[in-house]
């Protein structure tokens, strides 16, 4: 496009916005302070489906050889998508917790160092999208943006496939979803943008689990203002696009560089400011831009306190983005960088949140379950789990860490600089009392029994006698095991009551101890569930996600 067009569109977007002095150059960090008062908003939209909420970056891009998808290859987990995944062939950083799924598919990799398979979930089984939509749910992460690449090419029916999946998911768990138009490499975005839109994504906007905002279906594009050779479109192609979507009723995102408002950065389209001021809401991108707390807090100070009062100023929302940190890089400080993101960036006023990412395992920025240590990983491999650091953490761990963001948010919780979220669940500390006989008793205040073996264990007993004893047995890698009259305890994977009847140690009979910060105990099976004693009115399970009263146990009392 010609200059003299360029130069056009510039004065027309900035007319009534703001007046700039023609000598102001770099980041114009005091652009709202210059506003008067009667012009400046401080909250550009109410609360809707993104404005107060916390949405995450949605891959939904792995897939496996033989996962029944029309591109059965293994999508996203190797750089050979033909073959396995293996030590020479690996396309991730971090591998995920796996004991939720059931399918999964085998690698080249070496069994796991606790002598499971190693195997690989795929996104394109209806299972593991409706098991991370619970994980959601679970957390209180209210909606999920569905990544969409260029799909006129061979990954368009997988997409589309799993579009369909997420939808689904969504609906069950009462989460959100939207569609994000990832731009990159898309040589005739401009025009195919639009036909996708029309021909395919905007059907999905009849779905109760849609995202809207102020009344209007949400759809983010990300990739506007990069100045590379992927990301050849320039500030007038940009602004066509996102005018040409709010043509069409919607509430239009902007993934943008992190610096947008720097007006003499290179990497960032010429003439970028006034496009970005035309969107609904704006939201920085950070993979890369921090590594540690002082950085984060140096990069809002430098960076994400202007935006805020910039897109104040202009009635624009402002989603920023908080990343957990490269785990293989070690940069995630068991949760700490994390925190300071959120409480930076919601002290700052910022209108919603966007989590980089969920199920990010190829860049290690998942928040997503994750090896919780060693014993999880393949065997051989260089692969870090979530206590890197010396710190245990669950797998669960930046799920809960997101949930909790999300409740200071919202008000939930007061604001405060001291994370809340304890690493393991119940947050308590303690020795695990390896090699000693002890008794379990329940919030009923009654004792576990093994039932000698002959049934489903029940918590009914009113006293401790030989069936009520149990050895705590050092399974190794942190695990304990139950043994009483030389049979182990099982969490029978959660498929049925546990029971008290193995002669040897599996990956069912190994569970977590869990200190809680009242003095109880909770054990959490290989499956990551908790065993329950049921309230003492039926036979005990391992099924609960989540620990309450009847997940909760008293040894030796």
């Amino acid at each position: 496009m010609k200059l003299k067009t360029i130069k056009a569109i510039f004065l027309l977007a900035l007319s009534g916005i703001i007046s700039l002095s023609s000598c102001k150059k770099g980041l114009d960090k005091n652009t709202a302070g210059a506003l008067s008062e009667k012009n400046k908003k401080t909250a550009a939209s109410p609360v809707g489906d993104v404005v107060g909420k916390i949405t995450v970056g949605y891959q939904g891009w792995f897939a496996a050889i033989g996962d029944g998808s029309p591109i059965n290859i293994w999508w996203h987990w190797a750089p050979n998508a033909s073959q396995a995944p293996s030590t020479n062939n690996i396309g991730i950083k971090s591998w995920p917790d796996m004991r939720e799924y059931t399918s999964s598919y085998q690698t080249g990799f070496a069994n796991l160092n606790n002598g499971t398979p190693a195997k690989l979930f795929s996104s394109f089984n209806d299972q593991t999208v409706n098991v991370q939509f619970q994980w959601m749910q679970q957390n209180n992460i209210d909606c999920a943006a569905l990544q969409r690449f260029n799909p006129t090419g061979g990954e368009g029916p997988v997409r589309d496939a799993i579009t369909a999946k997420v939808k689904t998911a969504a609906e069950a768990t009462g989460r959100k979803f939207y569609i994000m138009y990832d731009i990159t490499g898309w040589t005739n975005m401009q025009s195919e943008i639009k036909t996708d839109w029309t021909n395919k994504m905007s059907a999905y906007t009849s779905s109760s689990a849609y995202a809207k905002q102020n009344g209007k279906p949400v759809v983010c594009i990300w990739g506007l203002g990069f100045n590379d050779a992927n990301h050849p479109f320039s500030s007038a192609v940009c602004l066509d696009v996102i005018n040409w979507f709010k043509g069409q009723g919607v509430y239009i995102i902007g993934g943008v560089p992190a610096s947008w408002r720097d007006t003499n950065a290179t990497d960032i389209q010429p003439n970028f400011l006034p496009t970005a001021t035309a969107l609904n809401m704006i939201s920085p991108w950070m993979i890369g831009k921090i590594s540690n707390v002082s950085e984060a807090n140096n990069f809002y100070n430098d960076h994400q306190a202007g935006d805020q009062t910039y897109c104040n100023a202009n009635g624009i929302d402002y989603q920023p983005c908080v990343l957990p940190g490269d785990l293989q890089l070690r940069q995630r400080a068991h949760g700490d960088l994390m925190w300071t993101q959120f409480y930076n960036l919601i002290r700052g006023g910022a209108q919603g949140i966007y989590i980089s990412m969920f199920d990010e395992y190829n860049e290690g920025n998942q928040i997503a379950k994750t090896t919780e240590n060693s014993s999880f990983v393949p065997a051989g491999s260089n692969f870090l789990s979530l206590d890197e650091d010396g710190t245990v953490c669950s797998a669960d761990y930046y799920l809960r860490l997101t949930g909790d963001g999300g409740r200071m948010l919202k008000g939930q919780i007061a604001l405060t600089a001291t994370r809340p979220t304890q690493p393991v669940v119940g947050g308590g500390t303690g020795t695990v009392p390896f090699g000693q006989v002890v008794t379990i008793k329940g919030s009923n205040n009654l004792y576990v029994s093994s039932e000698n073996g002959t049934q489903a264990m029940n918590c009914n007993r009113a006293a401790a006698q030989g069936w009520e004893q149990f050895t705590v047995v050092n399974a190794g890698n942190g695990k304990v095991s139950l043994l009483n009259s030389s049979k182990y305890v099982s969490s029978e994977n959660g498929t049925q009551a546990i029971n008290c009847n193995r002669t040897a140690i599996g990956p069912w009979e190994q569970f977590d101890w869990v200190f809680n910060s009242n003095g109880t105990i909770s054990l959490r099976g290989n499956n990551g569930a908790y065993i329950s004693s049921e309230g003492g009115t039926v036979a005990m399970t391992c099924t609960r996600t989540t620990i309450t009263a009847t997940e909760q146990f008293r040894i030796n009392q």
